[in-house]
């Protein structure tokens, strides 16, 4: 059973989520914040599998909440809901640590297949999209050309193996896709993919494209 937190300030909004995922027999709605800070609050308390972490909140955003929530270490992961595929908010919601972003026009099933990926410890954004998200905040990013960075001593710790599978991840290309590029099989991709995320500490493969980009692993060409 997946257990799902719900967090929006809208009450309708709410309600239909709930209503959506509770038809589902493996999808469990444990609670409802009206609020970022509740909904911190709340994920301490009831530690769901998943928030489905609306941005515009008052008292506390989404995107501070989910910065807490990933900050206390506990296992619940966030999805953050979004208007737009691309707005302000994306970028700084996946620094915070977010699992992945979900468009709120998204349809029943698309949501649902989201809090499953999520809870099962994948990153709700296609390859395709990764690229693009990264291009549109390429301004976020530093410039490969100035020098490494404070974090580039996680860099060592990879293997030169390890290195081209987090290169071809941050181009935006599948498991399948690293596979055929790097000839190994695609178990071998997850397995290396696995040992990226454990050394250089980042969640899943949205936070290893985010590190790849602001330590020059690849450009923005």
């Amino acid at each position: 059973m997946t257990t799902v937190l719900l967090a929006d300030d809208q009450s309708l909004l709410r309600m239909g989520f709930r209503m959506v995922l509770e038809s589902q027999p493996d999808l469990e709605v444990v609670g409802e914040a009206g609020d970022g800070r509740q909904a911190v609050s709340m994920a301490r308390a009831l530690r769901p599998d998943v928030v489905l972490m609306d941005v515009r909140m008052p008292e506390c955003d989404g995107i501070e909440a989910t910065r807490q929530i990933v900050a206390d270490g506990i296992p619940t992961r966030c999805l953050v809901l979004t208007t737009f595929d691309l707005d302000e908010y994306v970028y700084a919601a996946l620094r915070a640590g977010a699992s992945g972003f979900l468009l709120k026009k998204a349809t029943p099933s698309e949501l649902m297949s989201a809090i499953r990926a999520i809870a099962a410890g994948d990153a709700v954004i296609a390859p395709n999209v990764t690229r693009r998200l990264i291009e549109a905040f390429a301004d976020h990013l530093p410039d490969p050309a100035a020098g490494p960075s404070a974090t580039d001593a996680r860099l060592h710790l990879l293997t030169e193996r390890e290195r081209e599978v987090l290169e071809c991840i941050a181009h935006g290309l599948s498991n399948s896709e690293i596979a055929a590029k790097l000839v190994i099989s695609e178990a071998t991709v997850k397995t290396h993919g696995g040992r990226i995320f454990t050394k250089l500490h980042v969640r899943d493969r949205v936070q290893a494209v985010i590190f790849a980009y602001e330590n020059g692993i690849v450009g923005r060409d």
